[in-house]
């Protein structure tokens, strides 16, 4: 048996460790991600995870690389805070273009805001379930996360709701005021949960 983690030989006989679930559970319990598994050179079918884990390390060379989860949710989070910036750029481009009638032009801008929008959103939940941080418990202007979260699936209603009616004027508007709100709550978001990360 020969057994490597992150480039250095781990003694699994000493930890009494036999199976490659068993060294899994014990890199889990030193809070290390498992982002790479080698089992005699090649990667293992995960659809077949069970038995993957139940395989004996006996007469079998495993190489496995991990990840500190916090420093992976420290880099989605310095993403998404470049990711919000971009949206709020793109959302201030598209009120000057609504303001100035080139409604094409702000509809292209508003797209890529929405798709900035959602992926980090997305971002977002699977730091906290990477971390098993509860987002209620992350207050922004008295309120928990989870509320700004609704609150701004509603404003994304209005948003699709003044694009139906070609009411460009309470689009304008929404992107103005309500959006900048919006901006500034997720920013206020990604900064409570680096200090729950650090």
């Amino acid at each position: 048996m020969h057994l490597v983690v992150d480039d250095k030989a781990l003694e699994a006989d000493k930890l009494g460790l036999k199976t490659v679930g068993e060294v899994l559970s014990h890199l889990q319990r030193e809070n290390r991600l498992v982002v790479h598994v080698l089992i005699d050179g090649k990667e293992p079918d995960l659809a077949g995870l069970p038995a993957i884990r139940a395989s004996m390390l006996k007469n079998h060379t495993v190489y496995i690389e991990t990840a500190d989860p916090r420093k992976m949710a420290n880099e989605v989070l310095d993403e998404v805070s470049q990711q919000l910036e971009e949206a709020d750029r793109l959302r201030a481009d598209a009120v000057a273009l609504l303001q100035c009638n080139s409604h094409t032009q702000a509809m292209q801008k508003l797209s890529g805001c929405f798709t900035t929008w959602s992926h980090a959103e997305e971002s977002i939940r699977k730091v906290a379930q990477l971390l098993r941080i509860d987002l209620s418990r992350i207050m922004i202007d008295g309120k928990p996360f989870t509320d700004v979260l609704a609150s701004f699936v509603d404003q994304f209603r209005n948003i699709r709701s003044a694009l139906e009616d070609r009411d460009f004027v309470a689009l304008s508007d929404t992107l103005a005021y309500e959006a900048t709100q919006t901006t500034r709550q997720w920013k206020d978001a990604v900064a409570a949960m680096r200090g729950m990360i650090a």
